[in-house]
């Protein structure tokens, strides 16, 4: 249950059965669960509204969508309407990578073998996978290895490093992690192994001595992007030496679907290069050219539908994280390299039957950790959460994080303790940087790195409390109840007439969505709810409706929204707070409202 979501089971009305007797209008409205979501608006320059507006030759509302992108002029707008791969900044504006291509170009000329080691989640495979095939089909002597997230933990492992040695590899190439492997990389040193870091993880003090280390958050780091995933910044490397070694591009760009997938999972701005390598990674997918992401749109269950980020994000991904988060993470690199379609589909459906085995973990977990919030919390004065239980799964401890973070409103630490050792996740939102509050309580931990909205930490089970106690502090300092309210950031209202194909059109230009370019969320006020509302869906949570205004009537879908239902019952004028979208059902295409909040509005 939403913690800002009061459980209105006890006084529903059941169609089916006897309507409460409610002695007025207003005895039925004081049930209601009143929203709790603070509607915010995007600020644009109003100057700037008006500039695009004339620009465009569009309404004030488009022009608002745009100017919140940072499009003005018609010149702002051709490099965000053409993510042009021409566009792509040089990659050897990035510190440390004519040092990191020279080394690779030295194995390759040898004959010597590289050993690629990635990360166990979707961002680190895609990229071992995306460097291993780019890097085969230049002539290199190339091989991979993913750690085991329960043996090995998270990042650049002395496994993977004795694995190197194993097979002759005097080269280590990492992705999307060792930006913080500072002892692991002495120790690949003192067994003669050369290492190159790429990462995109906040880098700490002091940085391990790697040949070359890419990452665009160095502080000293001139280049222009600092949004790449771990994925992007192995495909800046594998362009550079796709261009020193004179092949051709396509070899890399190729795999963008790789890359593009990995964008995705991994949350970061779909900006700049990043939305470039989408673009181009999109088109690859639309084209079911890779058996591997074939099998998985197919066992996602979306064949025949179009893909979109969305639908990768929680279709997609998942699946392929299930493969390090029980088990063997290899899989994953096995499934996006192979060209053999009933290979990919046979694993495939064993990650999808591994996802469905770490949901019920996962669903147990939550389930504990709800329990331990009210035994152990006071949420009026604690600010964040710490929660920690022997037994618990390092494979869903991120996913519960999130969860818990969602329904209590809070940044949110999820620690599996196992041998006298608690490895966690962590979960914050925007305003509360994780990675600087975990610095604060460094001296607790054994280790710990990440990002500001996501990060992991180990320690020893003895220092829990006190870490626990330090956090909720450096929390309680940052935060106040009010600032942790959850916010709906709104484009503009406009009336639901304004819909039509042209807004369509528009919405189609922004894709692809993604943070940094957010479907646009929208606002009409003093809307009527039309026709009969249901409730569908698993344990009947989500609400099908429909909405009038001026004389247009526009079907709805509320996902999770049910505790709204009663509001449609009332003669009342009703605020909406939405995404437009297209439905296709039975072979037909429709607009439909997704959404995202429903406040009882003024009377009429």
């Amino acid at each position: 249950m939403n913690s800002h979501r009061p459980d209105v089971s006890g006084y529903r009305i059941r169609l089916t059965g006897q309507s409460p007797n409610f002695s007025s209008v207003s005895t039925w409205m004081a049930l209601l669960p009143e929203s709790d979501l603070i509607w915010e608006y995007t600020q644009p320059d109003p100057r700037h509204v008006t500039t695009a507006a004339e620009a465009f030759d569009v309404p004030e509302i488009y022009a608002r969508i745009l100017v919140a992108r940072g499009i003005v002029s018609r010149e702002d707008g051709i490099p965000f309407f053409n993510p042009d791969r021409d566009r792509l900044h040089d990659p050897y504006l990035m510190k440390g990578m004519e040092a990191a291509v020279e080394r690779i170009m030295s194995q390759v000329a040898g004959g010597e073998p590289i050993l690629i080691f990635g990360d166990y989640d979707v961002d680190g495979t895609t990229a071992a996978s995306m460097l291993w095939l780019s890097f085969k089909a230049m002539g290199a002597q190339v091989s991979t290895y993913i750690p085991s997230r329960e043996s090995e933990g998270y990042g650049l492992s002395r496994g993977g490093v004795d694995y190197a040695v194993l097979i002759g590899a005097g080269l280590l190439i990492t992705c999307d992690c060792g930006i913080n492997a500072i002892d692991v990389v002495a120790y690949a040193h003192s067994k003669g192994v050369e290492v190159i870091i790429t990462d995109h993880h906040v880098p700490g003090d002091e940085l391990p001595a790697a040949v070359a280390i890419l990452n665009p958050k160095q502080s000293d780091c001139p280049y222009p992007f600092k949004g790449l995933c771990g994925g992007g910044v192995a495909f800046k490397l594998a362009l550079a030496v796709a261009g020193k070694g004179g092949h051709d591009e396509d070899l890399v760009w190729q795999h963008a679907d790789l890359i593009a997938l990995g964008i995705a999972a991994d949350i970061v701005p779909i900006l700049d290069e990043n939305r470039i390598i989408v673009h181009e990674g999109l088109k690859l997918m639309r084209q079911n050219s890779r058996p591997g992401l074939a099998a998985l749109w197919q066992v996602a269950g979306h064949a025949g539908k179009p893909v979109t980020i969305g639908r990768i994000v929680f279709g997609v991904a998942p699946k392929i994280n299930a493969a390090g988060r029980l088990g063997d993470a290899g899989r994953a690199v096995k499934l996006l390299t192979t060209d053999n379609h009933y290979h990919a589909v046979s694993i495939a459906r064993d990650l999808m039957a591994e996802n469905e085995r770490r949901k019920r973990i996962q669903e147990q977990t939550v389930e504990e950790a709800i329990y331990q919030v009210h035994a152990r919390h006071d949420p009026a004065n604690e600010l964040a959460l710490v929660l920690w239980q022997e037994g618990w799964h390092q494979g869903v401890i991120g996913i519960v994080a999130a969860r818990i973070r969602d329904l209590f409103n809070r940044p949110t630490a999820i620690i599996a303790v196992a041998d006298g050792v608690g490895r966690g996740s962590l979960r914050s939102m925007a305003g509360f940087d994780l990675y600087k509050a975990l610095t604060a309580c460094a001296d607790l931990l054994l280790g710990y790195g990440g990002h500001t909205v996501a990060a992991g930490l180990s320690i020893a089970a003895d220092q829990l409390e006190q870490f626990s106690q330090r956090f909720i502090g450096v929390a309680n300092e940052a935060l106040t109840i009010e600032r942790l309210r959850p916010r709906q950031l709104l484009d503009g209202d406009m009336d639901l007439s304004i819909i039509d194909r042209r807004f369509i059109r528009l919405l189609d230009s922004l894709e692809p969505y993604g943070p940094g370019n957010r479907r646009p969320v929208m606002a009409s006020r003093g809307v009527r709810a039309a026709g009969s509302p249901r409730l569908v869906g698993d344990r009947s949570a989500h609400l099908k409706c429909a909405f009038s205004q001026n004389g247009v009537t526009l079907d709805a879908i509320g996902f999770d929204m049910a505790d709204h239902y009663e509001k449609l019952l009332l003669d009342r004028p009703l605020d909406i707070a939405y995404v437009v979208e297209e439905n296709q059902w039975q072979g037909q295409t429709r607009v439909q409202l997704q959404l995202k909040d429903i406040k009882i509005g003024a009377p009429a």
